[in-house]
């Protein structure tokens, strides 16, 4: 049964009128078949290329978390992992922001830069559901204080946008709390106009115990 489904999922993209190759291969991502990936990689189809939307196969995969799919596009030699759309960003962006534990993993393993200038992995990681991506991409070396272009971090994003848990695991971590953008806004300032008064009290606390910390010394 499920190999007839996989044979119709590769009949039905074929079966495209004026469907490209790169258009079965993203087809083939998006429908979580790996057969079909695996068949079209095989006749030499580039995975680098966008479909006739403007979609890439890997973007494409990680996007619909189509984990079988991924697995031989990673393996195939030719795949370019850090190769980014048109508003920068990488698949193991998207993969973070989406949560997507095992897509982070299998993106990392494959050699997937962590750290990058401006807004960063971590910083997708912290503003999604994370289900446990920001601690799997820290301890993957992902810079804890890394700043976007306006100098936002990933501390500032869990502020405001990321679950309950992220906040006390970066400054575990030992993020800075005191850190501002270039809006002069802290992680304390982006949790209260969040509406989230116990995150930003306890970023306040926070910054108090660095100060207070620093003038001791």
């Amino acid at each position: 049964m499920k190999a007839g489904l996989a044979a119709l999922g590769l009949a039905l993209a074929t079966a495209v009128a004026g469907a490209s190759p790169i258009d079965d291969l993203t087809f083939a991502a998006e429908m979580n078949d790996p057969r079909g990936v695996q068949a079209l990689l095989a006749q030499g189809v580039d995975p680098n290329l966008a479909d006739s939307r403007g979609r890439t196969p890997l973007f494409t995969a990680v996007r619909e978390n189509s984990l079988k799919a991924l697995a031989p596009l990673l393996a195939s030699p030719r795949l370019q992992v850090d190769n980014a759309n048109a508003s920068g960003e990488t698949p193991l962006m998207i993969a973070a922001v989406r949560g997507s534990l095992p897509a982070v993993k299998a993106l990392v393993a494959r050699g997937a830069a962590v750290n990058r200038t401006g807004w960063t992995p971590l910083h997708y990681a912290c503003s999604g559901p994370d289900n446990g991506v920001a601690a799997y991409l820290l301890a993957q070396g992902a810079e804890l204080n890394a700043r976007s272009e306006n100098g936002t971090t990933p501390l500032m994003m869990a502020a405001r946008y990321g679950n309950s848990e992220l906040v006390p695991l970066l400054l575990k971590a030992g993020a800075e709390p005191r850190a501002a953008n270039e809006q002069e806004l802290t992680a304390a300032d982006f949790a209260q106009r969040g509406g989230r008064e116990g995150v930003a009290a306890e970023l306040r606390r926070a910054m108090a115990e660095r100060q207070g910390a620093g003038t001791a010394k």
